[in-house]
């Protein structure tokens, strides 16, 4: 074999060997971001999308197939999830045969139905290729809970090809580009590792008891209004003096979640330290899905996000983190005892005029709470509360005024039966 040749295979195996090097620098070195997706229109590097905040969850303008329709913006869940309509040909969706969809609650699961090929616009960012999941199960109701409407749920896969920047002072969400993205300079931001699991971030905060102190592995979940959910009790809780109570915790898909609310001492994102943080621990049965995954060990919620500016980088698997005015807030809870419902709507007539308003139901109440020992019974309805007439609050705030300050006095006027009557009692902590 000439000699001319032998040099050129050396080299040209030299060449492949530095290419596979470079390749495989950059494989490591480059962030990841899907191809497939959403992606920002006509070459935008980034947009704008004002949001609600309803009970600590952001709810964005989605619009499906032409259809606007509200969305809560969840990271504890992969896909697209649409609920209650069998309207079909209005959203023009097509469905394929039931799957099971895992969740929270003591069912387990739920069943929906799979379907591909939609539009899915968002701001300036859209999917023409979308693929969701319609429940059409009437009794996973989250807009009678929450008194707006709350026609779904979109989940991580928003996230994977942008960085999301959330700003829950001025309730907006900013999604970059990542080509070209600049991390803040500001020492006030704090970059802490994000461990994706099936698309779903998951970062490790310092929990502090009077005994001990240790890191745990926490889902982010800005779909959850809670602050804090624990798994397991430790030695958080305990019977003498006995610091819980036991609660009403929240819809998930597949049920009512109860368990025990409490508080920790302090929950730590680095030099970031929240105290006396209202912790909730919910029953076994209601988490089973959630405890599959490998060293988690609760979730983090809408109540500790507001408390931040939050960058999500999916592709360099990391999440920046900047405290807003919110951060000192007292961590409040449900004073009252009471879970009010949203039941369709009544005629108000006023004025010689007709007018549609919303039916405020009591669906649940805490045994021990000051409603309870008032009289207030579950399927009473609130027609009144401190004088003004039901219509006058959304759901969610009176949300917020039972979770407002301690001693102070609620009076409603409420129907049971044929009966009308008014009841008082004042706000009290359980703890």
């Amino acid at each position: 074999m000439p000699i001319f040749l032998l040099v050129i295979q050396n080299y040209a195996g030299k060449v492949l060997k530095v290419f596979l090097a470079f390749f495989l620098l950059l494989t490591l070195t480059f962030p990841v971001y899907s191809q497939v997706g959403f992606h920002l229109i006509n070459g935008k590097k980034k947009s704008r999308i004002p949001f609600e905040l309803v009970n600590n969850l952001p709810l964005v303008k989605v619009n499906v197939n032409g259809t606007g329709l509200s969305f809560i913006l969840d990271t504890g869940v992969k896909s697209t999830i649409l609920f209650g309509t069998e309207s079909n040909s209005i959203l023009k969706i097509e469905t394929t045969s039931p799957v099971k969809i895992h969740g929270l609650g003591p069912d387990g699961f739920i069943w929906a139905k799979k379907s591909e090929k939609n539009t899915i616009k968002i701001g300036n960012a859209i999917d023409e290729e979308h693929v969701l999941f319609a429940i059409f199960d009437v009794s996973l109701n989250f807009s009678a809970r929450m008194g707006v409407p709350i026609d779904g749920v979109l989940g991580s896969e928003f996230f994977k090809n942008f960085i999301v920047k959330i700003d829950y002072i001025s309730r907006m969400i900013t999604i970059y580009d990542p080509v070209g993205f600049s991390v803040p300079k500001s020492k006030k931001w704090k970059e802490v590792p994000l461990n994706l699991v099936s698309d779903k971030p998951y970062i490790d905060l310092t929990i502090s008891s009077e005994k001990s102190q240790r890191m745990l592995t926490l889902l982010v979940d800005s779909g959850s209004s809670d602050v804090l959910w624990l798994f397991d009790e430790d030695d958080f809780i305990k019977e003498a003096p006995k610091n819980y109570f036991q609660d009403f915790l929240g819809l998930g898909f597949s049920g009512n979640i109860y368990g025990k609310r409490s508080r920790i001492p302090k929950l730590s994102l680095g030099e970031f330290n929240l105290n006396n943080v209202s912790t909730s621990f919910p029953e076994d049965e209601s988490t089973t899905s959630a405890r599959r995954v490998n060293n988690r060990s609760g979730s983090v919620g809408g109540g500790f996000l507001r408390r931040f500016t939050v960058i999500f980088d999916y592709g360099r698997s990391r999440a920046l983190f900047k405290r807003n005015r919110n951060f000192s807030s007292p961590f409040y809870y449900n004073m009252s005892g009471l879970t009010l419902e949203q039941s369709g709507t009544a005629i108000l007539i006023s004025d010689k005029s007709l007018s549609v308003v919303p039916r405020y139901i009591v669906v649940d109440v805490r045994d021990h709470s000051p409603a309870q020992l008032a009289g207030v019974e579950k399927y009473d309805e609130i027609l009144s509360i401190n004088g003004r007439p039901n219509y006058d609050y959304k759901l969610y705030e009176l949300s917020e005024l039972f979770s407002s300050k301690e001693e102070k006095k609620i009076t409603l006027e409420i129907k049971r039966g044929e009966r009308d009557m008014k009841i008082k009692f004042y706000l009290k902590k359980m703890f």
